[in-house]
């Protein structure tokens, strides 16, 4: 069974930094591009990053700079480190595997 299990969202103060991760099973991880959208209300979802199996990374444009990928093929577990947050970072982040197949999501607010 495929599963894509995103966690370590929440609740930050703007400036304030979190790190998403994302457990996968059932999937050739080593072997499989990743990646990070979001969606905000009301707004079509957006590509955070990517990062291919060989962990070459791409990053959406709003979020060079800020924001890290990486990927650990021992555990089968991509990250999204997000530092200096803002309040229209506020979303819900899914992990994918070469946008296929998808999360549930995980919230992340940023407050003013």
């Amino acid at each position: 069974q495929v599963q894509l299990v995103e966690s370590g969202g929440g609740l930050v103060q703007a400036g304030g930094s979190l790190t998403l991760s994302c457990a996968t099973s059932g999937i050739i991880f080593s072997l499989a591009p990743m990646g990070w959208h979001r969606q905000a209300p009301g707004k079509q979802r957006e590509l955070v990053a990517t990062i291919s199996s060989g962990s070459r990374v791409h990053y959406g444009d709003s979020m060079k700079g800020r924001f890290t990928i990486s990927r650990d093929n021992a555990k089968s577990t991509v990250y999204l480190q997000m530092n200096s947050l803002k309040p229209e970072n506020t979303a819900v982040y899914y992990c994918n595997s070469d946008r296929s197949i998808w999360g549930q999501g995980t919230q992340v607010t940023v407050s003013s």
